[in-house]
């Protein structure tokens, strides 16, 4: 297969409900992009690995990782990144809260930004989730915005469109999907925002992060604030090239 323009990276534990609709939702979204799929299973208990099987029968531009145990969401996201083999990534979430329908608007407006943007981030409206979890989302939003000042209302959201070489820059710690926005800035690269409509999941129970969005979180907060301080000015390094041959008739010794 010719390399897709286009990689949509999905990490999931424990989303057997969800793998079927999703995968058909991407793939009305995406195929007019060129793109490839990866789902990354993160150690799964559950029927995931017989319905990302199923999902991939007939659908060639499908793939499969699989952890051996789980690694949480940031390592999913690293492992689906790893494997891709498009120049541009999507990411979003494995139970459904996040409709892949966006995923075009968010690419335009990351290729609208030029070369300079790095990441078109997704903010999302109409929250569904419990009152509890917008409460610890809304708290660590409010906390690491005054002290990064990324200019990022919602760093959480699963829906990124970002540029490969330009993750891969990024300093890899558990949790660095919800820190984005700073450390792409960080590295002197633009980030651009878009709106999207947050869903109620499809079905099944949140099994990512509920604790570490905000005292776990401090910690990491904290190490990236230190991140931020210690960048120094980029030195722009150029390999100089190799000097000209001397002419084959011209002596170049005693």
């Amino acid at each position: 297969m010719s390399a897709p323009n286009l990689s949509v990276v999905v990490p999931v534990k424990n989303e057997a409900g969800n793998i079927a609709p999703l995968v058909a939702e991407i793939e009305a979204a995406c195929a007019p992009l060129g793109f490839e799929l990866i789902y990354v299973d993160d150690g799964s208990t559950d029927g995931t690995p017989d319905a990302l099987a199923a999902a991939r029968a007939g659908r060639p531009w499908m793939r499969v990782v699989r952890h051996a145990r789980g690694g949480g969401q940031s390592a999913a996201v690293r492992s689906g990144v790893l494997a891709a083999r498009a120049p541009v990534i999507a990411t979003l979430d494995g139970d459904g809260q996040n409709d892949p329908a966006f995923i075009p608007a968010l690419l335009a407006a990351l290729e609208a930004g030029g070369e300079r943007a790095g990441l078109a981030q997704g903010q999302r409206r109409g929250r569904k989730d419990g009152r509890f979890k917008m409460l610890q989302s809304r708290i660590a939003n409010g906390v690491r915005g005054r002290i990064l000042k990324d200019a990022t209302r919602d760093t959480g959201c699963g829906l990124k469109v970002f540029r490969r070489a330009v993750y891969l820059r990024l300093p890899y710690f558990d949790a660095l999907h919800r820190f984005m926005p700073a450390l792409v800035v960080r590295e002197g690269f633009l980030v651009v925002h878009h709106d999207v409509i947050d869903r109620p999941r499809l079905t099944g129970v949140s099994n990512y992060g509920l604790f570490d969005r905000l005292w776990v979180g401090l910690l990491d907060l904290a190490g990236v604030w230190w991140l931020i301080r210690r960048k120094r000015a980029d030195p722009q390094p150029q390999e100089l090239p190799a000097p000209a041959a001397a002419p084959a008739d011209q002596d170049v010794g005693c």
